[in-house]
This record gives structure tokens, sequence and C-alpha cells, in this order.
């Protein structure tokens, strides 16, 4: 993963400098009188301040602060935080979600789901009242992909797994009974989680993908309660930004965001 602030925020030097154009990487570009930037190439332009004020609010978003507080540390209203955040979390949906289409997950999968959510203490777990029901695959030292589904029946399980998953995988699960006809799509080994998390015999787990859920609501747990209908987008960020938990996070949101950053 990329370390230290100067490699992490250094991509984005040369546009908060206005000498480069956020859309295209040109560095043909001139500032006018009014203070924007105007890009000689692609003919495109855009303040600098507010340039400057969303770069900002990105590096906020890198770093999860949470709007309401960026908003006091920025001293910007909390709306125009919020409106970045949600416009770049629903770009990286849909990046996250043509990525997982590009790639299916192979080799050793693990899978589960999990229950976020809920204003009021319950069962937990299957059954859980007033959660998000979240179905995830999890390729061992590689990606996740997530989905937010209704119900955890066999045929809505698998429907996902045959659209996210190669065939001929060696999948990992719990006993639960909606993995059963897994078998039939490839290895299938399973742990019972009511008298062990990891078999001794076999070595059989699912700690990959609970540790991702821990990952997860650990990063929800700073915003203090997401809608449920914002949620997916949530969840999605938490996707993407541990499937590039390797690479310069910051440059990707700024590519994402603006549709171009520095090599």
């Amino acid at each position: 993963m990329v370390t230290g602030h100067n490699r992490v925020f250094g991509c984005a030097a040369n546009l908060l400098r206005g000498k480069k154009c956020v859309f295209c990487g040109s560095f043909k570009v001139n500032r006018t009188r009014r203070g924007y930037v105007k890009c000689r190439k692609c003919s495109k332009q855009k303040s600098l301040a507010k340039l400057r004020r969303e770069i900002a609010i990105l590096q906020g978003f890198y770093q999860q602060v949470p709007a309401y507080r960026l908003a006091h540390d920025l001293a910007v209203d909390a709306k125009v935080i919020s409106r970045v955040y949600q416009r770049l979390r629903a770009a990286i949906f849909h990046v996250a979600e043509l990525e997982a289409m590009e790639s299916k997950l192979s080799g050793e999968i693990e899978l589960d789901e999990a229950y976020f959510g809920g204003r009021r203490k319950g069962q937990r777990g299957r059954g859980a009242a007033g959660k998000s029901v979240v179905f995830g695959l999890l390729e061992r030292d590689g990606r996740v992909y997530t989905k937010v589904v209704e119900n955890v029946s066999a045929e809505t399980l698998m429907t996902h797994i045959r659209a996210n998953a190669r065939k001929g995988s060696v999948y990992y699960t719990d006993a639960f009974k909606g993995y059963q006809s897994l078998k039939r799509y490839g290895k299938h080994h399973t742990v019972n989680h009511t008298k062990r998390f990891v078999d001794r015999r076999t070595k059989n787990h699912i700690n990959g993908i609970e540790g991702f859920w821990s990952f997860g609501k650990h990063i929800l747990y700073n915003y203090r309660g997401v809608s449920k209908y914002y949620f997916p987008m949530y969840l999605k960020e938490i996707e993407y930004r541990f499937n590039h938990r390797r690479d310069n996070l910051f440059k990707l949101f700024l590519h994402t965001f603006f549709g171009y950053v520095s090599p």
C-alpha cells in the first residue's frame, strides 16, 4: 500500500498549482483574469479555487473524514462536502461493478453473508430484523465482491456465484444449507461454526471474508449510521478500497472524480 503523505497526494501538485488540465492532462494551460485554468488543447476550463476545494474534499474522503467534520475543518458548507462525497461514491459504485464484470473471481473463494445496520438490538446473523443483507465472495489473497441482496435463498446465492465466480473454483463456506448445491459448480469445503471456526483436520475456514466484514463495519462506524438508500454505495466504496489496497487510492479517486489524473 502507498505510504507517505507526499507520495500519496503528490499526483495533485500540478493541478493545485494550475499548471495542468484536470480534464485531459495537458500542460498547455493558461490562467485567466477571473481565476480560471483554461486548457488550450481540450478548450475546457475550471475555476482554480473550486478545483482546489474539490481536491481538498477528496483528500478528506481518502482519509475517511465524515462530511460534517470536514465541513468544519475547511469552513465549507456541509452540503457541498456531501455532494462531492456522494458524486464520488456513485462513480465508484459503477467502476467497481465494471471491474467485477471484466474479471470473475477464481481459485480459492470464500463465501459468506453479513448483516449491516438496524436501529434496535436483537437477533444477530440470519433472521436479524431491520438489517441490510449483504452477500460476499472473497478470492484469497485477491479481490472481493459484495452485493446487497433481498434474501439468502439458495437460488439468490447461486445466481450471484455464477455471475461473479469461475466454474471449477474451490469454494469455502459455513454449513448454511443455502450452499448445498454449490458442489455442482466446483469443489466445496465447509466449516461448522457451531463447533469451530477453523477445521483442525482440513484447515477449512472463511476467516478472510469475515475479516472483510469487520473491516467494512469499522469504516461505517465512523459515519454513525447510513441510510438504506445510500448503503449500497458505501458498501461498494469499502469493496473498492479493499480491492485497491495496494494502489494509490487518492490517485484513483482523482481519476474517478475528474476523469484524469497525472501519471
